[in-house]
């Protein structure tokens, strides 16, 4: 069994140059934040923040690190970031993440998911100064059996949905550019995989949470179309403190550039239903839910959860906080939020930081 953890440590991050791509998206944003607030040198690189009232733009974060507007898809684009830059950690979040938007656009999908990263692992090749690269995919790559026990990271890649197909062929990819480039290289690189997040600041379309606090905060009633589909539900923290933690063991030389998942126990493992039911209690202000099943929407998983137990195991990771704690501190995020100014927002979002940093016992931030 490894020592046990205690969480990304600002002594480690503090000066070292992190290129973060996704950054204005919602576990980008979480992550530049925890990253500057332990003194990390962090240069973005994303497309706009889809959404006004999005993390990035709520907590103004941009303003705390090299925010870089740049498609994955401009190879030239990514490439003058990274000879400008010079990262010494790459963590690659950006991504077409939404599983009903792939059915609508599938090249561009595929485009940003597979071809962005094997532009951005190729820039990684021109440059000598990068060290260990966490490429972040998803629970939803592995090929979904229905089964009632998590997927471990040994098991078949999949998916029948563009997304989930892009996922899987990412990971491919990362494979190959390891074993065939990366490697010879000195550069290590691993893949890692996490369930349905949850935090503040997400507006996405098409995802519980967001849909749940629009129709909240505006009076009407959460229509789920398949309440009875189950997720490992986490908060957006916990698999973030798993990549830093991939992160600094590949920076340190440990053996494990390979695939790793994040996820939280079994009680995490929850369907739409119970927790638009428990976001409904928590929210108050009469908030309604009611099931409305469409038998013409597109194919999505109904039962999907993977297992943690070689974080656990090798790495000393572990859940912090409980489904019900994850989605109480979430409701109370956009309650606090909702017409707040950016100061307050930024302050909101780094003391959810800060006390789920202290739980971990990783070393004091710089805010």
């Amino acid at each position: 069994m490894p020592e046990l953890w205690r969480g990304p440590t600002a002594d480690f991050w503090r000066g070292k140059r992190v290129l973060l791509t996704g950054h204005t998206g919602f576990k980008g944003s979480w992550l530049a934040l925890w990253l500057s607030d332990m003194g990390a040198e962090v240069a973005g690189l994303a497309l706009p923040p889809d959404h006004a009232g999005q993390l990035f733009a709520a907590a103004g974060i941009a303003g705390r690190l090299q925010h870089h507007v740049v498609d994955l898809r401009d190879v030239g684009g990514v490439e003058r970031v990274m000879a400008d830059f010079r990262p010494e950690i790459v963590l690659h979040l950006a991504a077409q993440a939404l599983v009903r938007k792939s059915y609508r656009e599938p090249a561009e999908t595929f485009a940003v998911n597979v071809t962005g990263t094997m532009n951005l692992l190729e820039a990684c090749r021109k440059v000598d100064s990068v060290r260990a690269i966490v490429v972040v995919t998803s629970d939803k790559c592995y090929l979904n059996r229905e089964w009632t026990w998590g997927y471990r990271e040994d098991e078949a890649l999949g998916g029948e949905d563009p997304y989930s197909a892009s996922k899987a062929a990412t990971e491919l990819l990362a494979h190959c550019w390891r074993s065939s480039f990366l490697r010879g290289q000195g550069v290590a690189l691993a893949t890692v995989r996490a369930g349905n997040v949850i935090g503040g600041g997400d507006w996405s379309e098409d995802r519980l949470v967001p849909d749940a606090m629009r129709a909240f905060a505006a009076g009407q009633p959460l229509t789920l179309r398949n309440p009875s589909a189950t997720r490992p539900w986490q908060h957006v923290l916990e698999p973030l403190s798993g990549y830093l933690r991939v992160a600094e063991g590949l920076f340190a030389g440990e053996a494990i550039a390979e695939a790793w998942n994040f996820g939280p126990d079994e009680s995490g493992v929850r369907s739409v239903g119970e927790v638009s039911a428990t976001m409904a209690e928590l929210w108050g202000r009469a908030a309604e839910v009611r099931h409305q099943v469409d038998p013409n929407a597109p194919h999505e998983a109904g039962l999907l959860s993977l297992t943690s137990a070689k974080a656990r195991q090798r790495l000393g990771w572990r859940p912090q906080w409980s489904v019900d704690q994850a989605l109480a501190c979430t409701v109370d995020w956009y309650k606090q939020a909702e017409n707040a100014p950016v100061a307050a927002v930024l302050e909101l979002t780094l003391g959810q930081i800060a006390a789920y940093r202290n739980l971990l016992g990783g070393g004091r931030g710089v805010h």
